[in-house]
């Protein structure tokens, strides 16, 4: 992948346009990551000012939403499905007359190849630190207990599963990734800034997990900016994200057996 990339060839606009952008940002965000971000700090307030000890608590990712069958998977599906509403959204607003918002920021099938190599490298480099990252959190008691699937399975569990999975490969690369660095980069901001700025984003709205996964999250954030601004295209992204929270949603019940002194 060259260095010449679609990102790096977006120029600052005029001053004039600047604060119809801002506005746009924010609306996005409120609409998305941003209030995930804010419910999350006040999450992190609430779990360290509780008797509770932080370890000693636990967070959900994907609790059940109704004790019966085809209302729980009616939700779960709704719930994921309406989330992407988000996504459709930057990609509409990232839309230019002569390039597609997926082409902006490369997330299409034109180097299938390359974006598969690139998300496997990613998905090894920080899918599997990030699984020792959590254990260290827990044991040093700044994580809470995160229950990333529900143990009471359908036959519907684990497509659903993969279908958040996608969802948050999706919603969290596309929005804070694709979308964001463009926008910054638009608004004239440096290279690292938005990286930094993008990466604190995304441990934030993690923060109701403890505070290991939003170091772990940060970290993430950084390497995933970094290849992204070097790369240009965010489906690698995606594919790496997207692995990553399957391993961790369709492997929950089997680490719980395995160590239920970490994830039990």
């Amino acid at each position: 992948m060259s260095r010449e990339t679609p990102w790096s060839a977006e120029v600052p606009v005029p001053r004039a346009e600047r604060p119809r952008l801002w506005w746009e940002v924010a609306i996005v965000l409120g609409l998305s990551l941003g209030s995930s971000a804010i419910y999350s700090i006040v999450d992190i307030v609430a779990l360290v000012t509780s008797k509770k000890a932080l370890a000693d608590q636990t967070a959900s990712v994907n609790p059940s939403q109704s004790t019966r069958e085809w209302l729980d998977f009616t939700y779960q599906f709704l719930g994921i499905f309406f989330q992407l509403f988000a996504v459709a959204l930057v990609i509409f607003l990232l839309w230019q007359t002569q390039r597609s918002g997926f082409r902006r920021i490369g997330l299409d099938a034109t180097r299938p190849g390359r974006d598969l190599s690139g998300g496997v490298l990613l998905f090894l480099t920080i899918g599997i630190p990030g699984i020792l990252l959590y254990v260290l959190g827990r044991v040093l008691g700044v994580t809470v207990q995160v229950q990333a699937s529900p143990l009471d399975t359908y036959w519907w569990t684990i497509p659903i599963l993969v279908f958040s999975a996608l969802r948050a490969g999706l919603q969290e690369e596309v929005i804070v990734v694709g979308y964001l660095f463009t926008r910054l980069r638009q608004l004239g901001w440096g290279r690292w800034t938005i990286i930094l700025a993008a990466a604190v984003l995304r441990g934030s709205y993690h923060l109701y997990q403890g505070f290991g996964p939003f170091v772990g999250n940060v970290i993430m954030g950084v390497v995933f900016g970094w290849c992204y601004t070097r790369w240009g295209r965010v489906m690698p992204l995606v594919i790496a994200h997207t692995v990553i929270d399957i391993v961790s949603f369709v492997g929950y019940p089997l680490a719980v057996a395995w160590w239920p002194q970490f994830f039990g």
